[in-house]
């Protein structure tokens, strides 16, 4: 399910009511937790939180016109895509995550290299979405990057 919006207030006014109070509950936790220095925007094509230009002026290097993308989350068809950088680079932040969330959520987790397929509406971890937000810093981000990814 695409939703065409201008920006990311534009996104959480078309997402589909039965959706809304999940996504509202992730976006303020997201902005509640992550440390200072990343941003909110849209983001290909949906909620994002990034390093901005003027404190990575690189940019993303797939496209540099872009700033560093770090987390996403996305109203799908069939469930709610959290997006989330850190997981797909660190293999401790991963397996930590994994651990935490076995113990949390009573059904197996759903989950490609960075997205967290959140099915199960009544069984999101709010508090460990909260717990991942402050696992890492812009500046750790960028370095992890810079060593995982840029050449």
């Amino acid at each position: 399910m695409k939703i065409d919006a201008k920006d990311v207030n534009d996104y959480f006014d078309k997402v589909p009511q039965y959706r809304k109070d999940i996504m509202m509950k992730l976006r303020k936790i997201i902005n509640n937790n992550l440390p200072e220095g990343f941003e909110e925007c849209l983001n290909y094509g949906m909620p994002g939180w990034v390093i901005p230009h003027n404190i990575y002026p690189e940019g993303y290097h797939c496209t540099p016109d872009l700033p560093l993308p770090f987390m996403n989350i996305a109203s799908q068809k069939n469930f709610v895509g959290l997006y989330h950088m850190g997981i797909y680079s660190d293999p401790n932040l991963l397996k930590w995550f994994l651990e935490e969330y076995a113990k949390q959520c009573k059904y197996k987790i759903d989950m490609g290299k960075s997205c967290i397929r959140l099915k199960r509406m009544n069984d999101i971890p709010y508090e460990l979405i909260a717990k991942l937000c402050q696992k890492m810093t812009p500046n750790q981000w960028i370095k992890l990057y810079e060593k995982n990814f840029k050449k």
